[in-house]
């Protein structure tokens, strides 16, 4: 059904829940699993990062971010084909444009709630799901109780 299934992580605490998916589906139909992350400066950047050129400082954020998604690659049952995708900028413009590239079949992302922020603005995963040219799965926390 799949050939290529992209799992977009953020680094929040439901990126171990959002890659269990995207690995149970990829293993169920044979896909290559591609991970992607994309960053941009953090508001709480610590100060020695601000002696950095813009150059320098996004080198070392996509270097980071490449190897968390190595990490957690890593924790996968067994290895699956699949590449590692680590940009700058927007995250959904970017999570969006890799999924163009592969091609992805199907992105898998997480959902967060709605604040009065969300609402406004909407979420990434709101905006993956409106401009993405493939299937996209949001993957919620599970319900309580």
């Amino acid at each position: 059904m799949y050939k290529h299934i992209l799992a977009a992580l953020d680094g929040s605490p439901r990126t171990p829940l959002v890659l269990r998916q995207a690995e149970a589906l990829a293993r169920q139909s044979g896909a290559a699993l591609h991970l992607c992350r994309a960053v941009n400066i953090p508001l709480g950047m610590p100060l020695e990062a601000w002696s950095l050129t813009g150059d320098e400082l996004a080198a070392r954020l996509v270097e980071a971010a490449q190897q968390e998604l190595l990490d957690l690659r890593s924790t996968l049952a067994s290895p699956l084909p699949g590449e590692i995708y680590v940009r700058l900028g927007r995250p959904a413009q970017v999570v969006c444009d890799i999924a163009d590239a592969i091609p992805a079949d199907l992105l898998v992302v997480g959902s967060h709630g709605f604040d009065a922020l969300d609402r406004v603005l909407g979420t990434t995963a709101a905006k993956i799901v409106n401009h993405a040219r493939c299937s996209v799965l949001v993957v919620r926390p599970p319900r309580e109780g």
